[in-house]
């Protein structure tokens, strides 16, 4: 358990200041793009400028703290339970408005000081009421179904988003959050793993829901930094990427509280979320009621 939690926190922390450096590049590639005029029809980003984005230093630096992220968030998966593991890593949105105060200068109010406390407060709850994680064996149907689900998700996302444009960042937060939660579900199923085995690990269908629903997931995620910081576009991102995949772990893949203490878990698990939106909807420059002139200095959604 201690070893899970280390390395989930570890995860939170890398994904968190991954994504200040994501921010930082692309606004930085936003900026210069919306002055080419290089978007699509509808407003939003073309494909071409998502490209670019990912070639500025800081979105580079930032995508490899991610893939150490994933790796150690892939790890976390398969030593907690779901609703654990998955919430203590969605606490990177905390991670990134501490950070935020010193790389980026941003003056964090007393309500999102409140909503981080919150967060934390929910965590110590999670930890202590956490019990046994499942085997996380399931039949071979369920892999190709996950498979199904994020292709849909992510292919037909993808199409949605383009088509809405500037308007849909917040549908990108939560498909991007889906994503990460489908991937998370992945790592906990996969064959192949424990004891190792290559062929086992190539025909399951659940690998290639996790690269899937990474790539994809990413891919969102980077549309909606470019769109704009909008109420409610990470509070969507974290509530996909925790709520569906912590019901998964529970519902079906026999992830457990301790004898008598459910109760404590599921108040962790709403504060958790609760506090994690708050944090979104309270770092907004809309809540503020002022618009940042300088978007790279904004509190930017992450995972």
């Amino acid at each position: 358990m201690l070893l899970g939690l280390l390395t989930a926190i570890a995860a939170s922390v890398c994904y968190g200041t991954g994504s200040v450096l994501q921010a930082v590049g692309s606004r930085k590639s936003a900026r210069r793009e919306a002055a080419a005029s290089d978007r699509t029809q509808h407003g939003g980003p073309s494909l071409s400028s998502t490209a670019k984005a990912a070639t500025t230093w800081e979105f580079m630096v930032g995508t490899i703290l991610d893939f150490v992220g994933f790796g150690l968030g892939a790890l976390a998966a398969r030593l907690l339970p779901l609703f654990l593991s998955q919430t203590v890593i969605s606490a990177n949105l905390v991670i990134t408005a501490v950070l935020s105060v010193k790389l980026l200068g941003i003056r964090l109010s007393r309500a999102e000081w409140t909503s981080i406390g919150v967060v934390c407060s929910a965590l110590v709850l999670l930890a202590t009421a956490a019990g046994h994680e499942g085997s996380g064996h399931t039949a071979m149907s369920t892999h190709w179904w996950l498979l199904v689900v994020a292709l849909v998700l992510m292919a037909g996302g993808t199409v949605v988003v383009r088509l809405l444009g500037a308007r849909a960042a917040i549908l990108a937060g939560l498909l991007s959050g889906l994503g990460f939660g489908a991937l998370g579900v992945g790592v906990r199923v996969l064959n192949g793993i424990d004891p190792f085995d290559v062929g086992a690990l190539l025909g399951d269908p659940a690998l290639y829901a996790i690269l899937v629903a990474g790539v994809g997931g990413m891919y969102l995620h980077t549309v909606a930094l470019q769109i704009g910081s909008v109420n409610g576009a990470t509070a969507a991102l974290v509530v996909g990427e925790t709520v569906l995949p912590g019901a998964i772990g529970v519902l079906w893949l026999g992830d457990a509280s301790r004898a008598g203490l459910a109760w404590m878990a599921v108040l962790g698990f709403v504060l958790a979320v609760a506090g994690a939106v708050a944090v979104a909807w309270f770092g907004s420059p809309d809540a503020h009621g002022v618009e940042d002139p300088t978007p790279a200095k904004e509190l930017t959604p992450v995972r």
